[in-house]
């Protein structure tokens, strides 16, 4: 290994947005490393302001056309709680489901042609067509019924367009839901069957890393927190902690770093992480009993300290969406889908909303006044909340690297899988730039 290692990867791949890794050492001294996020910021909290309640959410559902569907949720949540609106227990069960219909389409993207092709050894998912046909065709497959899955809820799942304060402006009829339990059945599981023993074959491919620290996600008595919950944070001794969404300032302390457009957040570590491991380490108890099996094959319990092993959680959570949308469905067809009236607002003020997105804890704020025009808006991203957890990641991988003994390439590649990892949403992280003119 050679003393002096220099490393630039302007834009990594296969991510979301654009973020640089910057890695310098000299006579075997680490002398810069860093993250570095370049992004423009999107100041989509200013466009809400002076809207009408029933326009925020599809303006906020633009921040991510990824998880649009999350965003559309968290944004309606925070409205209905800034304006005393109860949504029924159908509406409720609906959007568990379209929540599930995200985290597995969203999961599916990532794991099966993002980091899939770090862990056959290849650049990009387009070699893996001659060698793993039949892996590309039946990824395709479960990535088309993701899509289509959301659609039949939300009217389509990038920006969804049925799912407003209140409810939803068209509901799915029974008829579309067991067509969908139907394909579920016949198309989904022999495809999601074959393909988890490919993941499991992988399973040892993962990089071998481990730096501890806290992880933040939704926990709720009623379900594995993807739609609902209190945000509750796990150390990595096991203690764990609860704030209400309401309170969600006080665990996230957002603040600036000049590497970086997006802020960063911290609670009572350095740094926090947020994602599907975040989520496993605080609800391992609430899985599927199908997702459990599917966690013990890839060898994995709680609390778990490797970041890298944040897409093996995507693939449990896969398996646990799986199981849970057919119980909401065989629920829902059993009930029947009934016509409801939207939910009207019963007061004024102003309200938080939190849901997970595919990459962890999403908040959404807003107040308004009498006339139910938004005042003022706040969202928190996932990964902007990941960030300074990459970053000090990264301060302790690189020596680990250095120590092993191994080359600038090898560094290369484990830096960019780590930010794969994370399957960041890099720009829309980037909400707000301080910019101070000194005279």
């Amino acid at each position: 290994m050679s003393a002096n290692i220099n490393i630039h990867v302007h834009h990594v791949t296969r991510v979301e947005g654009h973020g640089n890794i910057l890695v310098n050492v000299k006579n075997g001294n680490v002398e810069k490393c860093e993250w570095q996020v370049p992004e423009a910021p999107r100041f989509f909290e200013a466009m809400v302001r002076g809207r009408h309640y029933s326009e925020v959410a599809r303006i906020t559902s633009r921040i991510c056309g990824i998880c649009s569907v999350g965003h559309t949720l968290a944004s309606v949540k925070a409205t209905e709680s800034a304006l005393g609106i109860q949504v029924t227990p159908q509406t409720r069960k609906l959007r568990t489901l379209l929540k599930h219909a995200e985290n597995y389409d969203s999961h599916v993207l990532h794991v099966l042609f993002l980091v899939a092709p770090d862990l056959l050894g290849v650049p990009s998912v387009f070699p893996l067509v001659p060698t793993h046909g039949e892996l590309v065709k039946r990824a395709l497959r479960l990535k088309r019924f993701g899509h289509e899955f959301g659609s039949v809820l939300a009217g389509r799942t990038t920006h969804p367009t049925k799912v407003v304060p209140g409810g939803f402006a068209e509901l799915p009829t029974t008829q579309a839901l067991k067509t969908l339990k139907k394909r579920f059945v016949e198309e989904i599981m022999p495809d999601v069957t074959e393909i988890l023993g490919t993941v499991a074959s992988l399973a040892g491919k993962f990089p071998k890393f481990d730096r501890p620290t806290e992880y933040m996600a939704l926990h709720s008595s009623e379900e594995y927190g993807l739609y609902d919950g209190d945000i509750q944070t796990v150390m990595p001794d096991g203690t764990k902690e609860t704030y209400k969404v309401s309170d969600y300032r006080r665990c996230t302390n957002e603040y600036m770093t000049p590497r970086s457009t997006a802020k960063y957040t911290k609670n009572k570590a350095p740094s926090y992480a947020a994602g599907a491991l975040a989520r496993f380490n605080n609800n391992f108890d609430q899985l599927h009993p199908e997702a459990k099996k599917i966690a013990a094959l890839l060898g994995m319990k709680p609390l778990i300290g490797n970041p890298y092993l944040n897409s093996a959680a995507q693939v449990v959570e896969v398996v646990h969406s799986v199981h849970e949308s057919l119980r909401l469905l065989d629920e829902l067809i059993a009930t029947g889908v009934k016509e409801e009236s939207l939910v009207k607002p019963t007061k004024f003020g102003d309200g938080a909303g939190a849901t997970e997105v595919p990459r962890g804890i999403l908040f959404h704020w807003y107040k308004y006044d009498k006339d139910y025009m938004c005042l003022a808006g706040d969202c928190i991203i996932p990964t902007n909340q990941n960030h300074a957890n990459i970053q000090l990641d990264f301060d302790k991988l690189v020596p680990d690297l250095l120590k092993a003994g191994k080359s600038e390439k090898e560094m290369e590649l484990a830096l960019e899988m780590l930010v794969r990892a994370y399957d960041p949403c890099i720009s829309c992280s980037t909400h707000y730039l301080d910019v101070k003119f000194v005279k």
